[in-house]
Formats: structure tokens, sequence, C-alpha cells
């Protein structure tokens, strides 16, 4: 008989709890009726973070993905009016990727629908255990030795 293994154990509990995650994110943005997908939701968040209109190359590289992912995002997005691509003012050959209005108004529900799921998720949590899986997350995310004491947590 073989020793149960804990890493195996823990590594197959963050994976169940990340499928819930997405499982449950799926069904508030679909309850809020955005018609956004996952995916175009990531890009949302992602052009968001930019102080100006960013590349599909930045996008791209951002997202960890190849351009061409970010095209078939970017053109269902335009397609919805929720970004539009824009000439680079420095050299007309560039195209940049701006959110437009309904862009900035989706980009809101998703985060309501984001808040809400992470409610739904974290409920049975005392807001001590929060707190202490708050710097458990934290940990492994930036990895070891890394703790500046500012909580990245959004949710």
């Amino acid at each position: 008989m073989t020793a149960p293994d804990p890493d195996g154990l823990l590594a197959e509990q963050l994976l169940r709890l990340t499928r819930r995650v997405h499982r449950i994110q799926k069904r508030h943005l679909e309850h809020r009726d955005l018609g956004i997908t996952p995916a175009q939701s990531r890009l949302l968040r992602t052009l968001a973070h930019y102080g100006s209109p960013p590349r599909m190359a930045d996008l791209a590289e951002r997202l960890e993905v190849v351009p061409r992912a970010v095209t078939t995002l970017v053109d269902g997005l335009e397609a919805a009016e929720k970004v539009r691509r824009v000439p680079d003012p420095a050299n007309r050959r560039v195209i940049r990727i701006e959110l437009t209005d309904d862009g900035r108004a989706a980009l809101r529900e998703l985060r309501g629908a984001r808040r809400s799921a992470a409610e739904e998720i974290l409920a049975p949590l005392t807001d001590e255990q929060r707190a202490v899986l708050g710097g458990l997350l934290d940990t492994l995310i930036d990895g070891p030795g890394t703790d500046t004491g500012e909580g990245r947590r959004t949710a």
C-alpha cells in the first residue's frame, strides 16, 4: 500500500477549485446577458489596465497567447462595439485597440459578475479564514520571499 501524496491531493484540490471558480463566474456572466465569452472578458480586463490603447502584439504578450487569438477576440468584441481599432498617431501602419463606452460599461458589469461569483465561492468562510486564504494565495501567486505586505486581491 502506498502512502497518500499530500502534494498530489493539494494539486487536485486547486484544479477542482479553479474549475469551480470558472464555472461559477461563467454562470454569473450568463445571468448578466452580456454576450461576452470568458476569453473576451479577460481581454477587456487586460485592455483596461493600459494607460493608452495597446497594439495587438502587446495584448497577445500580456495574455500569453498567439497574436491570432487576440485578433479573433478583438474581431468579436469589435462586432459587439465593445472595442475599436484605431490608427497609431505616430505610425499609421500600427493599429491600436481601445475600449468604447459600451466596452467600459461591459467591464463594469463584468466586475460585478466576478464580485458576485467571488462572494458565492467565499460565502462559507469567516473573515479570518478569508484573510488566511488571501495570504496563502498571495504566497502561491508571488512565490516565496516576496511578501510586501500589500495584498493584490481585488475580488
